[in-house]
């Protein structure tokens, strides 16, 4: 059936890249890492649906209220505080009596500290524990002698009371977007900054390359460093420093192929028709180099990952309390007692990594013309 609907869409594919989409699926491992991938991405960009200390929808008095995407104060219940604990036990019983209340699978955020736990400091993963165990610290809860399995933490809490696996899903989609803002705009810059010097070359190309050589000597974590001890670092401030430095990575490539195709004769005929630099640049040379431009992009995007993490690790990546996979490895070194905080970590940043590598190799597969149709 698959193959039937995917039939109009090939239809509509040119020759080559039809071959290239063959490619790429004939790549087993790089294509369900693609799947999978999207999959956990497309999930976390819903995390506020998935791990939240608020209800999605709430029914109260009539009125239909969403306080997931919107912050009610604690009157509109009966209470009098300006924001609104909907896990204290007098605003519970106030919707319950008046209403209802759909809860995310996770009922807390990734900055929610618990307040009923059975000791201080970071408590082991739920399915460590027993029932009892679990349930000892929730007196709110008596009425279920369940348990409720939202309430509870599956991958543990960290050594502020934090629940693990509801910042585990918050970093992993700010990791992401991170890479992804960055691979985009970096990407843009450096095809543009490549495509100029390739096409027009001599002094042109002289000189961005020697102001490329000086610009990557500049050691990139000092100034980092210094920056961070001025500036409170952030998602934006974190995303134009690292864009200062990481542009640079497909200069060589894109030039390369601009060196290569500007003197062919399609160039120079449409040179001598009277076509513009910019059009022949767009129109003619830069799809031949996109092909490479591409087939780097993923390992960019796994860089940039892993760039963020680092800086996270080290103390100076997002501010403190930012959902991070780097924050949750630094507290994994500083609790060596609770071994499930580096885990979790590290497995979630392999996995990610293998994942961008494997859709990295695929890729690189479809994009690379000595490979013909099975």
């Amino acid at each position: 059936m698959s193959e039937i609907a995917a039939a109009p869409m090939r239809a509509r594919l040119s020759p080559i890249n039809r071959r290239r989409l063959v490619n790429f699926r004939a790549n087993h491992r790089g294509f369900w890492s693609l799947w999978i991938f999207l999959v956990l991405f497309v999930v976390t960009l819903g995390a506020e649906f998935i791990a939240n200390d608020r209800p999605i929808l709430v029914s109260y008095r009539g009125e239909l209220l969403v306080p997931a995407l919107v912050d009610y104060p604690e009157p509109k219940f009966g209470g009098f505080l300006a924001v609104t604990n909907y896990r204290d036990d007098f605003i519970a019983e106030e919707i319950a009596a008046n209403g209802w209340a759909i809860w995310p699978p996770i009922r807390f955020n990734y900055q929610t500290v618990d307040g009923f736990l059975p000791y201080s400091g970071a408590v082991a993963p739920a399915w460590t524990m027993s029932q009892a165990e679990n349930c000892a610290g929730y007196p709110a809860l008596a009425a279920d002698p369940n348990c409720h399995w939202g309430n509870l933490h599956w991958l543990g809490t960290d050594d502020r009371g934090r629940d693990v696996l509801a910042r585990l899903i918050y970093g992993f989609r700010i990791s992401i977007l991170f890479g992804l803002a960055l691979t985009i705009a970096s990407s843009l810059i450096g095809v543009a900054a490549g495509a100029v010097q390739g096409y027009f070359g001599g002094w042109t190309d002289l000189l961005f390359q020697r102001f490329i050589e000086i610009w990557t000597a500049i050691p990139a974590l000092y100034l980092l460093l210094i920056i961070s001890s001025v500036i409170t670092p952030s998602f934006w401030v974190l995303l134009g420093i690292l864009l200062l430095f990481s542009w640079v990575a497909l200069v060589g490539i894109v030039r390369a192929e601009f060196l290569r195709a500007r003197n062919f004769e399609y160039v120079a005929a449409a040179r001598a028709l009277g076509v513009s630099n910019l059009t022949i640049i767009w129109r003619h040379l830069l799809p031949n180099a996109m092909v490479a431009t591409l087939t780097f992009m993923p390992f960019i995007l796994s860089g940039s990952v892993a760039t963020l993490t680092s800086l996270d690790f080290l103390g100076f990546g997002l501010p403190p309390g930012s959902p991070s996979l780097g924050e949750l490895l630094a507290q994994g070194k500083d609790n060596l007692q609770a071994p499930w905080l580096g885990l979790t970590g590290f497995f979630t940043i392999a996995i990610m990594m293998t994942l961008l590598v494997f859709i990295g190799e695929a890729v690189r597969d479809a994009f690379d013309p000595r490979k013909t149709l099975a």
